[in-house]
């Protein structure tokens, strides 16, 4: 298993945990972003730089994961292809994506794309909070815990 991060909304925090993680585990985790994005010097972490666009970023991750592999996202339609694919699906807030909750979450995120695109403000996701973080480090190491990651 390695470890992808849909990296252009990633919160910094969440980078550092994995980061973290990619060293004690020994395992590769590998950012994409539509930016250049600074990652600490290291042989299991890098990160990919894709060209600017909508989903291109997404695009390659699904093209590069591998089933068993971890997706760290909040894109919900990410998630989806990652799952199809035969791989994991972790939010930034620490809940995991699965084929049991996809859909309804798939059609959440098209009713308030709906709302918005009529006008209603919708508002946005909570702020990130220290229990967000917490529920992430936690849903991680339950993960990994139960997966035995490959280098």
């Amino acid at each position: 298993m390695q470890i992808w991060v849909d990296a252009d909304a990633c919160p910094a925090v969440i980078k550092e945990i994995l980061y973290r993680v990619a060293e004690r585990m020994q395992m590769q985790v590998t950012l994409v972003a539509n930016q250049l994005l600074r990652v600490p010097p290291s042989r299991f972490i890098r990160s990919v730089q894709v060209p600017s666009g909508a989903d291109v970023a997404d695009q390659e991750i699904v093209r590069l994961l591998e089933p068993g592999d971890l997706v760290v996202t909040g894109d919900i339609p990410l998630a989806s292809d990652v799952l199809k694919k035969g791989g994991y699906a972790l939010n930034p807030r620490g809940e995991f994506y699965t084929n049991d909750n996809i859909a309804q979450m798939l059609t959440m995120r098209a009713f308030m794309d709906e709302l918005r695109g009529s006008g209603v403000d919708t508002g946005g996701p909570a702020a990130f909070s220290q229990s967000d973080r917490q529920n992430f480090a936690n849903s991680l190491d339950r993960h990994l815990a139960r997966h035995k990651p490959r280098t």
